[in-house]
């Protein structure tokens, strides 16, 4: 296991996750209604509570949440149905792409998709084509005081912790932690951390990619890379856009 004591890029995580308030809502929304499929119960449910904490985390409202629940698990007329569905792709430069989709319209969201990649100088690529480079791994980030760290990394290791990554001081004296985890061990991690009175600002599966593109910061490349991930994720049927982009100074 390694430890990074020098670890900045949590803050800009999370930042990005509480950008554009109104589609972080959609998202958890959806990720609620799918995972309610599984049972209305969050007390049995454990994927269903980690999503309504994770969207309370973010201040999506009680009635949110609530409709999300009746729709996921087929309750009144607000049931609708949900697909998961990860797409692959090519952005400039040769950078891989692999888009996470939660939509009611399998048809809709391709064709939206497909049209967006044309238009920015992306491509659709066909199953299989990306997603060999990437890994699915359990995230969970917590903030910690600082004296309470190294204790923190020992109760990482004894739950099977991947990996800690300590960051910068969000406030005096409270630190972002950042572990990662195999997909399976998430839930049990997250539950055990928390009975031990830590405070988990997010937990979530996510992709990290293992062979690495590299574009020069402030080259055309970059610049439109960045203008068709934007594109993409406006679409209100796209939750994540994962890369395998390493830049370069």
């Amino acid at each position: 296991m390694a430890r990074h004591s020098k670890w900045n890029n949590i803050k800009h995580h999370k930042a990005a996750a509480d950008k554009k308030r109104g589609k972080v809502f959609t998202k958890h929304a959806k990720l609620i209604a799918v995972t309610a499929r599984g049972g209305a119960d969050p007390d049995l449910n454990p994927l269903l509570r980690m999503a309504i904490d994770n969207a309370r985390a973010v201040r999506v409202p009680n009635e949110n949440i609530e409709r999300a629940i009746r729709k996921g698990s087929g309750e009144g007329k607000d049931a609708a149905v949900f697909e998961e569905i990860v797409y692959e792709g090519f952005g400039p430069g040769g950078v891989a792409l692999l888009i996470e989709v939660l939509t009611d319209n399998r048809n809709r969201a391709f064709g939206n998709l497909k049209t967006t990649m044309g238009k920015r100088g992306g491509r659709v690529a066909e199953n299989g084509a990306v997603a060999w480079m990437f890994q699915k791994i359990g995230e969970i980030i917590l903030k910690v005081p600082a004296g309470g760290v190294e204790e923190l990394e020992l109760a990482a290791i004894d739950l099977g912790a991947d990996d800690v990554e300590v960051g910068e001081e969000e406030n005096p004296g409270v630190s972002l932690v950042k572990i990662t985890c195999s997909p399976e061990n998430l839930g049990r991690m997250r539950l055990e951390l928390s009975s031990k009175g830590y405070q988990i600002d997010s937990s979530q599966m996510t992709f990290v990619a293992g062979n690495k593109v590299t574009l020069e910061e402030g080259s055309t490349e970059m610049a439109e890379l960045d203008r068709l991930i934007e594109c993409i994720e406006v679409d209100d049927d796209v939750c994540e856009v994962y890369t395998n982009l390493d830049v370069s100074p």
